[in-house]
């Protein structure tokens, strides 16, 4: 069975796949909210649901995404937002699973514009995050999806593009790997599937996936590896419909 790399006063007090349900939080951005998502709710919603069956050992999923948060904005609720939330009250969960950085990369007026997140320091902030939650619990990291740059800007305001999401994910790449936290590279991974297949996934305004679009970031998420040691006994199995 396999377990995360993570050094021994962080392991998990049980295996992943026993009885007992554990309490997890998904924090981040809209990319966790599941904003652009009517009908399902996104990824993360998904991934609870099929969590809550009858006589089920399924895991206690918190979603703690707001849309348009950056980086130090995740920082800074990281702690405190989970430790007023029932299962997880005064106590840390087992494991927190992270999805931020795509606000941090957009140029702000104009295609040439300033970075949201001037590059050097979003390099300091993530490398912040990533230890401050590692000092809590295993840490699992789902990458940014990429923009339809000809709908841009976002909000007349925001241009996003490619070269700056590349940036950015291969920063926060780095930073995961150098702490041997698993990170899932949805960027490069639907970039591989060509921008029809991208485009088609996409909401109206480019950046936030569509009810297929969270449809194919949640059979990424729930094939990855990484997470797959914390799914519930097979008998209770998350079925894809």
């Amino acid at each position: 069975m396999q377990t995360l790399p993570v050094p021994s006063s962080m392991q998990l007090s049980l295996s992943p796949n026993q009885c007992q349900p554990l309490k997890i939080v998904a924090l981040g951005d809209s990319l966790i909210y599941g904003f652009g998502d009517p009908e399902k709710g996104g990824w993360v919603e998904q991934l609870r649901r099929s969590w809550m069956l009858p006589n089920s050992s399924g895991h206690v999923l918190y979603n703690l995404g707001v849309r348009g948060d950056r980086t130090q904005q995740v920082a800074q609720r990281l702690e405190v937002e989970f430790r007023h939330r029932g299962e997880l009250r005064n106590r840390v969960p087992d494991l927190i699973i992270l999805s931020v950085g795509v606000n941090d990369s957009p140029r702000l007026g104009r295609p040439s514009g300033k970075n949201y997140t001037d590059f050097a320091l979003f390099e300091s902030e993530i490398a912040a995050l990533l230890d401050q939650a590692q000092q809590l619990c295993p840490v699992l990291f789902v990458g940014v999806v990429p923009v339809n740059e000809a709908r841009m800007p976002f909000l007349d305001c925001l241009y996003y593009n490619h070269v700056d999401q590349y940036r950015y994910k291969e920063a926060t790449k780095i930073a995961c790997n150098q702490r041997q936290i698993p990170y899932l590279d949805i960027f490069d991974r639907w970039m591989a599937r060509g921008d029809t297949w991208c485009n088609y996934r996409l909401s109206e305004d480019g950046l936030h996936p569509n009810t297929l679009g969270y449809q194919a970031l949640l059979e990424d998420v729930v094939n990855w590896e990484a997470l797959a040691a914390y799914h519930p006994r097979p008998e209770y199995q998350f079925k894809l419909s």
